[in-house]
């Protein structure tokens, strides 16, 4: 009797992590948006064709590589406004919603006028070549972790009525101004920032992914597919980021290729095949990976490395 009491909270136990694994917790849903991702390049290269596939995963790679800098800012900015736990999910939701409505029209506009202008191609591959610049010459910064003076803060602050603290998941305030009007929590603060941080992004992203092709499918889907699943990478790999020393360099030798590659094919030099390009990709950034595990980063008070990449990366 008393063995069958003692194997009761056990069963227990093992059921309850079985259920919070199979019932939507951050690792499962991050290895079910890698395999959707993986099964509709699968299924885009049987109905497009192997350059079509490669353009894809390439594209994919370029995308995930870059939401490194997107985790760190979500970091940051939870920090800022003591974002609760609970809201900080819903945040992610709505924000990673405007992005992706916001990328989809960004990435038909500039399907259409580079359909028009070429040589519009150089402009982004420039963009590429600075954003590595960028990346490689990063400096420390000791306020890293303020955003007071960061102008999209500023910016959202000034045209957003908000309360001092949050009242759980609500956007809008049960509390009025002395007119009698509508305000709002920080958590809607928060998205804004969030969402014009993406569009800082976008400006690196939309022409990495047009360096490797120019379908507004194949651009867009690879958008998507990197973007759905950062709820999931940002709560598995949060803290991990901030230690991958190697990472960004990489990202920024990825850029640095794509750049150099846009040119080289529109000055008539040389086409960089696609397979190549995702064989260049995809050894960069697996070498970034696993340099980091290898000689991880030493330990910083407060998280510096983070908010110093973070506040690059939105300033």
């Amino acid at each position: 009797c008393a063995g069958g009491m003692s194997e009761t909270p056990r069963r227990g136990r093992r059921r309850g992590r079985m259920s919070a694994f199979c019932g939507g917790g951050p690792l499962p849903r991050l290895l079910l948006w890698v395999a959707a991702s993986a099964a509709f390049g699968g299924a885009l290269t049987l109905a497009r064709g192997r350059e079509a596939g490669a353009q894809y995963f390439a594209g994919y790679l370029v995308e995930q590589s870059l939401s490194v800098d997107n985790l760190c800012v979500f970091s940051l900015i939870f920090r800022f406004f003591r974002t609760p736990a609970a809201a900080q999910d819903k945040a992610l939701a709505w924000g990673i919603l405007g992005a992706g409505v916001m990328r989809g029209v960004c990435i038909l506009l500039g399907a259409a006028l580079l359909e028009r202008f070429t040589w519009l191609l150089g402009a982004c591959a420039l963009v590429l070549l600075w954003s590595a610049w960028k990346l490689l010459m990063e400096g420390d910064d000791d306020d890293a972790g303020d955003l007071s003076d960061n102008w999209a803060v500023r910016l959202c602050r000034r045209v957003i009525p908000v309360t001092e603290r949050y009242e759980g998941e609500r956007f809008i305030s049960a509390q009025r101004t002395a007119s009698g009007g509508t305000r709002f929590t920080p958590l809607l603060l928060v998205v804004a920032v969030i969402e014009i941080s993406d569009v800082v992004f976008a400006v690196d992203s939309i022409p990495a992914v047009f360096g490797v092709t120019t379908d507004p499918l194949v651009v867009y889907s690879s958008n998507m597919f990197a973007i759905l699943s950062l709820r999931a990478l940002y709560a598995v790999v949060n803290h991990a980021v901030a230690s991958a020393r190697f990472l960004q360099p990489s990202v920024a030798i990825v850029l640095l290729f794509i750049g150099v590659k846009m040119l080289l094919a529109l000055a008539g030099v040389v086409e960089v095949p696609v397979g190549a390009s995702l064989a260049v990709v995809a050894g960069v950034l697996s070498a970034g990976v696993a340099m980091s595990v290898l000689y991880p980063k030493k330990p910083q008070g407060d998280g510096d490395g983070e908010t110093q990449a973070a506040k690059a990366a939105i300033a």
